[in-house]
């Protein structure tokens, strides 16, 4: 437990981010995920309609700086990448 006043404010302060950026990364987390295992059951469609929203939920994730840019561009094609292999 922070002793000095500045340590305690950036602790609240880092709480306050946490809970107000958990959930977007959450949701991020979790549309890669559904469009992983739905590549896996080898069912494209469902996949493919599920695209635009996991890029969706990727980019939000960026523009908020819980990942990169790069970071983003890079899941986002391994997404597609994942749809795409589906079909094979």
């Amino acid at each position: 437990m922070p002793l000095i006043k500045s340590a305690i404010k950036r602790a609240k302060q880092n709480d306050v981010r946490r809970a107000r950026l958990l959930p977007v990364r959450t949701y991020m987390k979790t549309m890669v995920r559904k469009v992983s295992d739905l590549a896996a059951a080898k069912k494209l469609d469902e996949a493919k309609k599920l695209l635009p929203e996991t890029y969706k939920a990727i980019d939000m994730a960026a523009k908020k700086n819980l990942i990169h840019k790069r970071t983003a561009a890079r899941k986002k094609s391994l997404v597609c990448r994942l749809a795409e292999e589906a079909k094979k």
